[in-house]
């Protein structure tokens, strides 16, 4: 309680006097900061000992009065918000898998004076740690939470250690987790365009379109899900045969 106590405090602070006229009838900031906390405490998902990964991704839907009344301190409330639950984070072991993000949206449904908060873990992604074989433009490429990775011959391995060509931030993802392999030209076959995933050994396994599988040929729109994280392949008209 304290700990929202002292955000109620920088926030004031940091707005000045316009926050309590702003806020009196609405929505407050600590109610949001309390849902968001409860959003970290209710879906920590035990890694070790002494370690729980828990959401970094949120989405405070607010009816559209209090929206517009939030609209020139969202920026702030952000910012502010963003640290209320880092110290959370620290106090009870919890740990982002990415950077927190918060963002604010209206809904219909919601009468003034009423959120709600949607959460999810988006695990950070880094791309490809050396060139494709294939220096040509892709037209294929790998979606992974909002970053596109350029898929050429012979392909790539996804996974968490360093040794990935994609590395991805989430617990649920092996080192060398998985590999997709693509063929292109008269290799391919009629289409042109040939795409597989084969899990390497994973501890968690793939799946692909919401099946366990150990491997797969995939195509445009297909998603194959490792860990906690959603991969989709991206195919340009240029080579949609696939």
């Amino acid at each position: 309680m304290r700990g929202l106590q002292r955000f109620e405090q920088r926030l004031e602070q940091a707005i000045s006097g316009v926050f309590a006229r702003t806020f009196r009838s609405a929505v407050q900031p600590v109610e949001i900061a309390a849902a968001l906390q409860r959003e970290l405490d209710n879906k920590a998902q035990v890694i070790s000992r002494e370690r729980r990964m828990v959401p970094n991704s949120f989405h405070v839907e607010l009816a559209p009065s209090d929206l517009e009344r939030m609209s020139g301190y969202t920026g702030t409330l952000s910012e502010e918000l963003r640290d209320q639950l880092k110290d959370h984070a620290d106090q009870q072991g919890y740990v982002f898998p990415g950077q927190v993000k918060i963002d604010f949206t209206d809904a219909d449904d919601l009468t003034t004076g009423r959120f709600r908060v949607l959460s999810k873990a988006e695990a950070a992604v880094s791309g490809s740690r050396r060139p494709a074989a294939d220096s040509t433009p892709s037209n294929v490429v790998l979606e992974v939470n909002g970053t596109h990775h350029p898929l050429t011959p012979p392909g790539l391995v996804v996974g968490r250690g360093s040794e990935a060509d994609i590395r991805i931030n989430d617990p649920g993802v092996s080192r060398r987790h998985a590999q997709f392999l693509i063929t292109t030209g008269s290799a391919a076959g009629a289409s042109g365009l040939h795409i597989e995933v084969h899990d390497m050994g994973s501890t968690n396994g793939i799946r692909v379109d919401g099946q366990k599988v150990p491997h797969a040929v995939l195509r445009n729109g297909t998603r194959v899900q490792i860990g906690h994280t959603s991969l989709t392949v991206r195919v340009t008209e240029e080579s949609a045969g696939v």
